[in-house]
């Protein structure tokens, strides 16, 4: 978790960075004073006790969710995005972070840990290779040539709602659709996408 005072600090510099004078209206100033109460006056009583949060905001809250991604931004900024070279490929969900780079693995391990330097609270864990996973998706480069596909995730795949549950009609119906977007969305050639078809066929008996 930031420390509050640095987690305003950082929002600021966001919004001088990007020029806002005001957002919906709302100046700068009245932004941070806003943001200031809603940090430092989050409170809650267990039992007999009082307790209020001094570091980091409340989980769940959609307020600290974008303050961590414009922690994210910074840090971005500073110790990563210089590094990547301009005909790389950079992408980044909340904390998943995905990159290509065409340097020695040594090179990389040294702006990893640069990356990781700059801030205790962030600590990545590298997964380097020629093939690799960010979210659902897998990323293979063979000779230059990248292609894509599903990254089924062991701990959670074949398995899904059972058909035999009692929940809305609905949600099986969704689960089918979502399954087959993805394999379309995610398959860079058509051999791919009849391997992920052949899987989903496979998931659905295995499910009932």
């Amino acid at each position: 978790m930031l420390q509050q005072d640095e987690a305003l600090k950082i929002l600021k510099e966001f919004l001088l960075e990007h020029h806002y004078e005001k957002v919906q209206g709302i100046p700068i100033g009245i932004i941070l004073q806003l943001a200031d109460l809603v940090l430092k006056e989050t409170a809650f009583v267990d039992g007999n006790k009082f307790y209020r949060q001094i570091i980091g905001g409340a989980m769940g809250s959609p307020f600290t969710l974008t303050l961590a991604n414009i922690f994210m931004w910074k840090w971005e900024k500073d110790a990563i995005c210089g590094a990547i070279g301009p005909h790389e490929i950079y992408g980044r969900y909340i904390d998943d972070i995905f990159f290509t780079f065409n340097e020695p693995k040594t090179k990389i391990e040294a702006m990893i840990k640069k990356a990781n330097d700059f801030h205790p609270n962030i600590k990545l864990e590298a997964n380097i290779g020629s093939c690799v996973s960010f979210l659902d998706l897998l990323i293979n480069n063979k000779n230059g040539i990248l292609s894509t596909s599903v990254h089924h995730k062991p701990a959670a795949e074949p398995c899904v709602v059972p058909f035999i549950s009692d929940h809305p009609r609905h949600v099986f119906s969704n689960i089918i659709q979502a399954a087959l977007l993805r394999a379309v969305r995610y398959s860079s050639t058509l051999d791919i996408f009849e391997k992920e078809r052949r899987a989903i066929r496979l998931m659905l008996l295995y499910n009932g």
